[in-house]
């Protein structure tokens, strides 16, 4: 097949490689000029997945058209702020038999809406069902260091998510499917604003007692949301859900985990960010969360915590402090 990738960050680089593995013919999309012309000259992607060689079946552009011309799968890697602008600009460029695939892992702070939604109103001539989201947990230098990963496919048609299934499973990456589009975005959404909270936890040096309380909570508040916005709960119980959170809140490689373990230790976030080369999703999409939670009617006090540590200068020991206080409920009410 031919595959186009847009974003060249670390996992879309990642999956720009697997997808080579997998014999496919691959166009690499990167915003800058100069990023396409040093991945096509040395062969590597130095700014995020240093030493990890590309095959010749990859090729770099710095053009949306020439990368989309004639793709049958359209792989959107890019950060999910850039969505709504980078969709636009492909309004023309898609054949109406391709499949669109989303790894962003976040929703428009402004709107509150979803990639797919965003798709459907951008891309309003291709048919919803050609959207497909991958999500789960997967950190690409682990990918492509060989470890065992498994995330998912959904879609609202069943049957292209077992197409993407089938392109890009290889190795030690295993797709599964499922059709809970709804519940597959807001898991990959929702829990980095959770990672932002546990690494917070770990800043302050609360323990493990804490991050288990927290991550289990977290859960709960991923799961209400999903729910009330038309996902199933069990989704949240699989890879899209306790799957990531269990990784993002855990692992070294979490941008979001790292934003908040030196927001606990006291630094300001933009010094945080002045020394970060990717996107922490969580950030932008605190704010989307917590319009989104206002909207529905649902409680998520981890969000409101992490909402007013991040927005309005909150001290991260008081927001603990606060949940804690919290007036006494039962667990699953």
């Amino acid at each position: 097949m031919r595959i186009a990738i847009v974003g060249a960050g670390s996992w879309g680089t990642a999956l720009s490689i697997i997808a080579a593995h997998k014999g496919h013919t691959v166009r690499l999309w990167a915003r800058r000029a100069e990023l396409a012309e040093r991945l096509n000259l040395e062969r590597e992607n130095g700014d995020y997945l240093p030493q990890q060689k590309l095959p010749e079946e990859v090729q770099a552009t710095a053009s949306l058209a020439e990368a989309t011309r004639g793709a049958e799968i359209v792989l959107y890697a890019s950060p999910s702020h850039a969505a709504r602008e980078i969709l636009r600009a492909l309004h023309g460029h898609l054949a109406r038999e391709a499949l669109f695939v989303s790894a962003a892992k976040g929703i428009e702070a402004e709107t509150g809406k979803r990639i797919s939604e965003i798709f459907a109103e951008e891309l309003s001539e291709m048919a919803v069902e050609r959207f497909v989201a991958l999500s789960g947990p997967s950190f690409a230098r682990e990918v492509l260091a060989g470890y065992p990963t498994a995330i998912v496919a959904a879609s609202r048609a069943i049957e292209n998510a077992r197409l993407v299934q089938t392109a890009l499973s290889h190795a030690n990456l295993r797709l599964y499917a499922n059709d809970d589009l709804i519940g597959t975005e807001m898991g990959g959404a929702v829990k980095n604003v959770i990672a932002l909270a546990a690494g917070m936890v770990v800043g302050l040096g609360l323990g493990t007692n804490s991050l288990a309380a927290l991550i289990t909570r977290g859960l709960a508040e991923m799961t209400r949301l999903t729910v009330a916005v038309g996902g199933r709960a069990e989704t949240m119980l699989g890879l899209a859900g306790v799957g990531d959170l269990v990784l993002t809140c855990t692992g070294e490689l979490s941008r979001n985990r790292y934003v908040g373990r030196e927001l606990g230790r006291g630094r300001k976030l933009e010094d945080v960010m002045c020394g970060m080369h990717e996107v922490a999703e969580g950030i932008r999409t605190a704010r989307a969360v917590r319009l989104l939670a206002e909207r529905y009617a649902v409680r998520m006090p981890i969000t409101e915590a992490v909402h007013a540590v991040i927005y309005e200068g909150k001290n991260v020991r008081a927001a603990v402090d606060d949940l804690m206080a919290r007036p006494l409920r039962d667990e699953f009410d």
